[in-house]
């Protein structure tokens, strides 16, 4: 249940409002393939966090000129990767009753810009003006650098704000940087405990109250 008032509204991405599922897990398990390491356990580090995070975690014996080299050709091949991308149960509705409503609102992602606004597009999203994607973060969730970046493309503090987070790196960041978090899927972690939680976004609603909005379901 969700009974909240804010000024302004945080987004993760992957698995919050797109369900990019299918292809993640492709790319992880090609990389897992080529370097001899378990795609569950790739999978189990990556979530929520920046790819080049997750290349200096399996493959920390490289320089890092290779570990960037291999992260460019990881995105590249996502880029033009969209089959299976699908929105997250009502989520492109809910992001136009915010802006219908007039809410501001920001993404925080760990993808960079251009593979984010392709995922978007490709779920049928509508992509926020306000975004921070991996290139305008120097330190990546589980950091809250990001979600406080969101916040000041917005105008506002961080604790005026609602995040909507799915991964356990996100979730600690939106939480750190002060925002109102909401839990988006079934993820079940220590820092998920007590927060609100919804499986989509059918049936919450948007009511503007002054300057302010409610965000209800």
């Amino acid at each position: 249940m969700i009974d909240v008032v804010v000024s302004g509204v945080l987004f993760d991405m992957d698995g919050t409002l797109v369900d990019s599922t299918t292809v993640v897990e492709a790319a992880w398990g090609r990389f897992g393939a080529e370097h001899g390491i378990d795609p569950a356990e790739i999978l189990a580090f990556s979530h929520g966090r920046q790819t080049i995070d997750t290349v200096q975690r399996f493959l920390p014996h490289l320089s890092p000129e290779d570990q960037r080299a291999i992260v460019a050709t990881m995105i590249a091949a996502e880029i033009d990767s969209t089959d299976g991308i699908v929105e997250v149960p009502g989520a492109a509705a809910f992001v136009r009753r915010l802006l219908d409503a007039g809410a501001p609102i920001a993404l925080v992602t760990s993808a960079p810009r251009d593979l984010a606004v392709k995922r978007m597009v490709a779920a049928g999203v509508p992509v926020p003006d306000a975004l921070v994607p991996s290139e305008d973060a120097e330190r990546s969730k589980p950091h809250p650098e990001g979600y406080l970046r969101g916040a000041a493309l917005l105008g506002l503090p961080a604790e005026r704000c609602l995040a909507f987070e799915d991964a356990p790196a996100g979730v600690e960041a939106a939480l750190a940087s002060g925002a109102t978090t909401v839990v988006v899927g079934t993820l079940s972690a220590p820092v998920t405990e007590g927060l609100p939680r919804i499986a989509g976004y059918d049936g919450l609603t948007v009511e503007r109250e002054g300057a302010a909005f409610r965000v209800r379901g």
